[in-house]
């Protein structure tokens, strides 16, 4: 297949690009529009596919307790919204119910493979070893601390392998050792929900640490004395930070000042919950009761904010929006967070990468989207350009 597009996002940069496809890869790029390729799109803008590194369900389905039917159903609508794969997340639970979970994740991908669907890459494992200061809307008694004894039972469950990223407290007692075993195992470690100091985060760093959760979210603060978590995060290149860009989690004027702070080290993430494309109303989170109010946000009971009702694409529109450059808002979303997971064929139009694309209206809404060079069910909405 040969594929071409008047705009598209190439190496940082928009630009005009013909691409071959051969055997679900990008196997050659030419930098213009080829008026006979197999498919031509002649307006909006091409770009690689999304990649959601924390979602913990959408489209009314909560990952923690979805049946078969609930999986396959997300990974079927996701690609609506540009993302083309994506790491399932659960929170905080006892040990035993989070192996199991691996469990479930793992016969999902197997069952999703070829299929109709994003791709999981992975699970994120957003707890239990998290500070109880900043527990936001994780269960206080399911809190833990990463104990030889408790990391040996996740290294040694059957499911491991589907392990990708796991979020700590770094401040916790046997937390730098965990990081350490963790990290050496091939799984990407991020700090959050987390009392730590800028020195703490040093050392978490030093320890394999590579990434922050929700930065400015559920973490000690900044401070002009101790940087705290962003401040030590956003100075040491050695960190990509996560960021929730649906305005309210994040301040417009502080997600623009995170990008100037870490250039090229920003992951645009969901932290989605089950009202994620839902209208207002009662959602689940893990268990938790959360209610989707008029402005969005989803909270629970007390009013402490429970992830998110945003979805990656609106994210991008929403950045875009306060004036940020399309290839570094784009980046973000795809490039960066592949990047963190030590996924150089996803996230890029690059030769060697799968062949993960995704259409856009001029005013950034997806219309057409491929996985592994397959073109996925017609989106809703009208296309633009011709095949």
């Amino acid at each position: 297949m040969r594929l071409s597009a008047r705009s598209a996002v190439v190496d940082g940069a928009l630009t005009p690009v013909t691409i071959r496809v051969d055997d679900r890869l990008i196997t050659a790029l030419e930098p213009h529009a080829d008026p006979e390729a197999d498919i031509v799109l002649d307006d909006g803008i091409l770009t690689a596919g999304l990649v959601d590194i924390q979602i913990n369900g959408a489209f009314g389905v909560d990952f923690a307790a979805a049946d078969e039917a609930g999986w396959d159903a997300v990974a079927a609508r996701l690609p609506s919204t540009g993302v083309t794969s994506f790491q399932p997340t659960l929170i905080t639970a006892p040990l035993p119910q989070l192996i199991a979970g691996l469990d479930t994740a793992t016969e999902a991908r197997d069952r999703q493979e070829d299929g109709p669907y994003a791709r999981i890459l992975g699970v994120h494992l957003e707890g239990p070893w998290l500070a109880p200061r900043k527990k936001g809307v994780h269960e206080a008694r399911h809190l833990a601390e990463p104990t030889p004894e408790a990391v040996d039972a996740l290294m040694s469950a059957v499911g491991f392998d589907i392990l990708t990223l796991l979020t700590l407290a770094p401040e916790l007692p046997g937390a730098l050792e965990a990081i350490k075993r963790l990290s050496s195992a091939g799984v990407a470690v991020s700090i959050g929900h987390t009392d730590a100091t800028a020195a703490q985060v040093e050392a978490a760093a030093d320890a394999g640490a590579t990434l922050v959760t929700h930065i400015f979210n559920a973490q000690r603060g900044l401070a002009h004395r101790e940087p705290g978590v962003p401040g030590a995060a956003l100075s040491d290149s050695r960190y990509r930070v996560g960021l929730i860009a649906d305005l309210h989690h994040v301040a417009p004027e502080i997600c623009t000042l995170i990008f100037r702070a870490a250039p090229g080290r920003v992951v645009l993430v969901t932290d989605a919950i089950a009202a994620a494309g839902m209208p207002p109303g009662a959602y689940v989170l893990a268990g938790i009761p959360v209610e989707l109010g008029e402005d969005g946000v989803p909270r629970n009971a007390d009013g402490t904010i429970a992830g998110s009702a945003l979805t990656l694409d609106q994210a991008v529109r929403n950045l875009l929006g306060l004036g940020m450059p399309v290839p570094t808002v784009i980046e973000a979303a795809s490039k960066v967070p592949a990047e963190a997971l030590g996924r150089a064929d996803l996230g890029r139009i690059a030769v060697g990468a799968r062949a993960d694309l995704v259409h856009w209206t001029e005013d950034f809404h997806p219309v057409r989207t491929w996985v592994d060079g397959r073109e996925l069910p017609a989106l809703a909405g009208t296309r633009v350009g011709r095949a």
